[in-house]
């Protein structure tokens, strides 16, 4: 069996959006599968867009992503001699020939065409020129078949034809001496022994002039594959408005790249009823009859679901590594790791992404706790005071805070009020973590420690004593204004 070699071939014209980096990862797992090569293409022929900036975050993605390549990064722009040694073959050959046409003339016969009702085509002008100016400057075109039909055995979307009456003589080489899509993918992949294109289905439509240049410089053909495009959730075209379109946005959104690798692959691949898989799965079960011909639709839950799946089982010290950057963007700075690793146990179970945990688990980390003031107004108020007053005395006397122990505090001392539970632990949640959803107290307390403990319940206890010195004043002055 002749080695599989695939391909992945961005235009480096802006970010990896998660329609490219699919495709990419289809190529690879294809490659991968069959112990082939995955090569790395940069498409950076359109001089005028393509930026180095844009290169850089394609490789940044695709690292990751773990999309490692075999082979590349290969430029086009440093390729260029190659492409204008292949349009010479086909010029000598009589497959393409020099078209002098200025870019006015061109817009005319278009304009022309299009008041006739005509499909704009090229009405091979300087295919039929006698003599040539001299000196003028040219481009390349090919001369494309006029009857028959071209037709692409699509491994993914079947058997389809076109006419080739529809397909006009297109520019292989501009008379800047750069090539042209459609010429430039041909004579890579020749040149790269690709065996399997594997691509977007918007590119269908250029399948039959890059089959027809295939065959006029006589090389065989690779196998086509094109992958139906993916969906917004509303089942209509994928836009910003749906959410991160870009894959380094899913690693800003506190995303694993693991279960961004995992949800792509779902995005028009399936494997009975499975939904996660490991990288080892993916390769050993991926094949391209399992891509279905329908377009995809994203599917946020799904994702959120996934990344939390991947994040319960993730290692503690790697978890703790991963979350890290998140709460340190948070304008917090981590010098106890141990601290970290209890505050991200916590909420292991609970996080949808790592900017949630990071979110959630801030209140182990700030100096200065601020109360949500809908829970401030609820649960810190004098009923609190004999409660925390209480807790901070049996605290003083602990050498250290265990969840166990803690529990047993806030039962006691519910017991004792006659106060049911939540009346105890609702107002000292609020006062350690500054709202009403987290993690047990018991434990809460535990990750804390009793100095932060104590000193959380002390500011609360200040905090009432103000409120109600400031109730006071306003019940005996109700007209004045209080701030």
């Amino acid at each position: 069996m002749t080695t599989v070699r695939t391909r992945f071939a961005p235009s480096p014209t802006g970010d990896l959006h998660i329609g490219g980096a699919r495709t990419a990862l289809f190529n690879w797992l294809l490659a991968r599968h069959f112990g082939g090569a995955f090569i790395l293409r940069i498409e950076d022929t359109d001089v005028a867009r393509s930026t180095h900036e844009s290169i850089q975050v394609i490789l940044d993605a695709m690292t990751w992503l773990g999309l490692d390549w075999d082979e590349g990064p290969f430029y086009q722009t440093q390729r260029t001699s190659l492409y204008q040694e292949m349009a010479d073959q086909l010029v000598a050959k009589g497959k393409a020939y020099r078209c002098y046409c200025l870019p006015e003339e061109l817009e005319a016969k278009r304009e022309a065409a299009m008041k006739a009702g005509l499909k704009p085509k090229y009405d091979r002008t300087c295919l039929h020129r006698k003599t040539a100016p001299a000196d003028g400057p040219f481009a390349i075109r090919f001369f494309s078949p006029d009857e028959g039909k071209t037709v692409v055995e699509d491994l993914i979307q079947g058997r389809v034809e076109f006419d080739n009456s529809e397909l006009d003589d297109l520019i292989i080489l501009r008379s800047d001496g750069f090539p042209t899509y459609n010429f430039s993918v041909v004579v890579d992949d020749v040149t790269m022994a690709i065996t399997h294109v594997i691509r977007g289905n918007d590119h269908l439509n250029n399948t039959p002039r890059q089959i027809q240049i295939y065959q006029s410089l006589g090389y065989p053909l690779p196998k086509f594959g094109h992958v139906p495009m993916i969906l917004g959730p509303d089942k209509k075209k994928l836009s910003k408005r749906h959410g991160a379109q870009s894959v380094m946005e899913y690693q800003t959104m506190g995303y694993l790249p693991q279960a961004v690798v995992n949800y792509l692959v779902r995005l028009g691949w399936s494997y009975g009823d499975q939904e996660e898989f490991t990288l080892k799965e993916l390769i050993e079960k991926f094949t391209l009859e399992a891509v279905g011909k329908a377009a995809a639709a994203i599917n946020p839950g799904k994702l959120d679901w996934l990344n939390s799946q991947y994040i319960k089982r993730m290692e503690l010290d790697e978890l703790a590594n991963k979350v890290l950057p998140f709460i340190e963007a948070k304008g917090y700075s981590i010098s106890d790791i141990d601290l970290l690793k209890k505050a991200v146990l916590s909420f292991k179970e609970r996080s949808k992404t790592l900017v949630e945990m990071a979110e959630l688990s801030a209140f182990y980390f700030c100096d200065e706790i601020v109360y949500e003031e809908s829970a401030a107004k609820k649960f810190l108020t004098g009923d609190s005071l004999n409660f925390f007053e209480e807790i901070i005395h049996f605290l003083s006397k602990e050498a250290i805070l265990k969840k166990e122990s803690n529990h047993l505090l806030i039962q006691r001392l519910s017991e004792s009020k006659n106060e049911p539970l939540v009346k105890i632990a609702q107002p000292l949640r609020v006062a350690l973590t500054g709202r009403t959803v987290s993690p047990p107290i018991d434990e809460v307390m535990e990750v804390l420690g009793k100095e932060k403990v104590i000193q959380r319940l002390k500011k609360a206890v200040e905090y009432i004593q103000k409120s109600e010195i400031r109730i006071s004043k306003s019940e005996t002055n109700p007209n004045d204004q209080i701030f």
